[in-house]
């Protein structure tokens, strides 16, 4: 027998680190066979003890690759030219990609065989190897990323009293049967890399930008800031008849609720495009990247038909008690908008999805932005005050009572989280309501004169 090297062979003199990357790019392509004991110029020189080395290429490749591959090697020791070498038969695995442990799923620890050598494979070939291995669901398909944490999912399963560990992370399907996270465990993940924009508007289009931000990491820090963001620039409408007052916020809390969830579960997460939210001055816009799913019609989602894309995602915020069942979102939009001349409106494309939120207070706004100016008896004009936000009220009349307000105080008086207090106090500083003293943990507010 001629030894040669080529595509399905690989000839190693002994036993190094360099046969992890042959055994792991055999194992990613169509299989092949290395020999130890035959150098490189096809020259037998045989192995002094088959059995010992044979033991050390098994310990090697278990240790060293991930998922496991050991089910798909056979170890032989042959004789040729009167001298033992040992034959690796290593066929195609079935959970491709393949990986050195201490590289990850990336180019430098995936390996795939080219030629006569064995060379790092591209992040498209990867990635086509996961999804042939694990189907074309996103959430389900293997993590390119498996050093992560969970901070901020953490919290959220303790606010609720839920335990959060390795098993319970295998029962919501974070990982998997190889102790591999899942894409719906990068969702969750402190290291996520999708985000969410936001941009505020004034007027109606998108002539003159307010603010914008962009939020990142975990998918559940996410839906919190963006909710906390949307809540502050929620107004409240106070109306009076006879003895009797009425609350109107812009936008119904559950309708806002109801929209983001539908943004996070329904998305397409294997674009890499960020979701978007509008806020104008007569209207909330959602739009996720994503169109419906095949055969769904926008009149069928208001039936109540739900078709989930990330089933696995929803399954968490089940648990979470963060929706209560599939279907039920758009029903809950529009019955918070029942008695209101506005109605929100869905629009779908093949690759989007938009929900559209009316500002039910806009019309008196408008109204009273029609009449800034009030003529008094005496022939000079009064600006309209506009008056403040509810939050910003309560904050107000605490500093009254108290004297001053501090970051925490606003904590617990508005039971909101840490960047939004202080996002509101700094914007009625900057609003010339609030004066800042001290620094640091020493900081606290005055009423400004």
């Amino acid at each position: 027998m001629l030894f040669r090297e080529s595509e399905t062979i690989e000839l190693k003199e002994s036993v190094s680190d360099e046969i992890k990357k042959e055994v792991i790019a055999f194992a990613n392509c169509n299989g092949g066979k290395l020999y130890i004991g035959v150098q490189d110029d096809g020259e037998v020189i045989g192995v002094d003890n088959p059995d010992s080395v044979s033991l050390q290429l098994s310990n090697m490749v278990r240790d060293s690759i991930k998922p496991d591959v050991t089910m798909f090697i056979h170890y032989e020791t042959i004789e040729k030219a009167g001298k033992k070498i040992i034959a690796v038969d290593v066929q195609q695995g079935t959970d491709r990609p393949y990986y050195l442990i201490k590289k990850g799923m990336r180019p430098e620890g995936v390996y795939v065989r080219q030629g006569n050598s064995s060379v790092p494979a591209s992040d498209l070939a990867i990635r086509r190897m996961i999804k042939e291995t694990d189907g074309d669901r996103f959430e389900a398909m293997r993590s390119l990323n498996q050093e992560l944490t969970f901070e901020a999912a953490k919290t959220e399963f303790s606010l609720r009293n839920i335990e959060f560990g390795t098993q319970q992370m295998r029962t919501l399907k974070m990982i998997d049967q190889d102790n591999l996270y899942s894409n719906l465990g990068l969702l969750l993940s402190d290291q996520f890399l999708h985000t969410i924009k936001v941009a505020v508007f004034q007027g109606t289009d998108q002539s003159v930008f307010k603010d914008r931000r962009e939020f990142s990491g975990s998918l559940l820090r996410q839906m919190n800031d963006v909710y906390d963001f949307i809540d502050f620039r929620n107004q409240t409408r106070a109306t009076i008849e006879k003895l009797l007052r009425t609350d109107v916020r812009d936008y119904p809390e559950i309708a806002v609720r109801e929209a983001l969830m539908n943004m996070l579960i329904h998305r397409d997460y294997s674009f890499s495009a960020g979701s978007f939210i509008s806020i104008y001055d007569n209207r909330i816009e959602f739009v996720s990247i994503g169109g419906l799913m095949y055969g769904i019609e926008s009149e069928d989602i208001m039936l109540g038909i739900s078709v989930c894309r990330n089933q696995d995602l929803a399954n968490v915020f089940y648990r979470l008690h963060l929706i209560e069942a599939y279907g039920t979102g758009m029903g809950k939009i529009m019955q918070a908008y029942e008695g209101y001349d506005e109605t929100p409106v869905i629009e779908t494309t093949k690759n989007a999805f938009k929900i559209i939120l009316p500002n039910i207070n806009a019309k008196y706004e408008a109204a009273n932005n029609s009449a800034l100016y009030v003529e008094c008896p005496d022939n000079f004009s009064v600006r309209y005050k506009k008056p403040l936000f509810d939050k910003e009220e309560k904050i107000m009349e605490y500093a009254r009572l108290h004297g001053a307000v501090t970051r925490n105080d606003v904590i617990q008086l508005l039971k909101t989280s840490i960047s939004t207090a202080a996002r509101i106090l700094n914007k009625m500083v900057d609003n010339g309501l609030l004066k800042r003293n001290g620094k640091a943990r020493s900081t606290y507010y005055t009423i400004a004169e």
